[in-house]
């Protein structure tokens, strides 16, 4: 699991982003701040999920919802979100890091990310 800043803007808007690494693609992201408020819907998802550890990168919020020694932080095994990361931003213009081409509205943003990852 991984989040990024999406703005450079008073107003940050995160990208958090879970993949299976058994399954293609990003099949868990939600959009919002950098609180366990906004990970809390992805966790719900994430969790249903039913694995024995989840690798991060040791953002504060984790330890909230991830079981104690279920959570292993390494850059090494974050690949594989970096790669689905860059592909994001190589189709979606608005999360490049710095461009011109950006959401001004959230809701906006949230409808390219969906209809680019269906």
């Amino acid at each position: 699991m991984h989040s990024k800043r999406l703005s450079a803007r008073k107003n940050k808007i995160w990208l958090w982003t879970a993949v299976d690494h058994f399954r293609p693609g990003i099949p868990g992201w939600e959009l919002g701040d950098h609180s366990s408020k906004t990970f809390a819907p992805l966790w719900a998802s994430v969790a249903t999920w039913q694995y024995y550890f989840y690798v991060t990168d040791g953002w504060s919020v984790y330890p909230e919802f991830i079981p104690d020694g279920d959570q292993m932080i390494s850059k090494t095994y974050m690949t594989r979100v970096e790669g689905e990361n860059t592909r994001l931003r190589h189709y979606l213009a608005r999360l490049q890091r710095k461009t011109l081409c950006y959401s001004k509205a959230e809701d906006m943003l949230r409808h390219a990310v969906r209809l680019l990852l269906h």
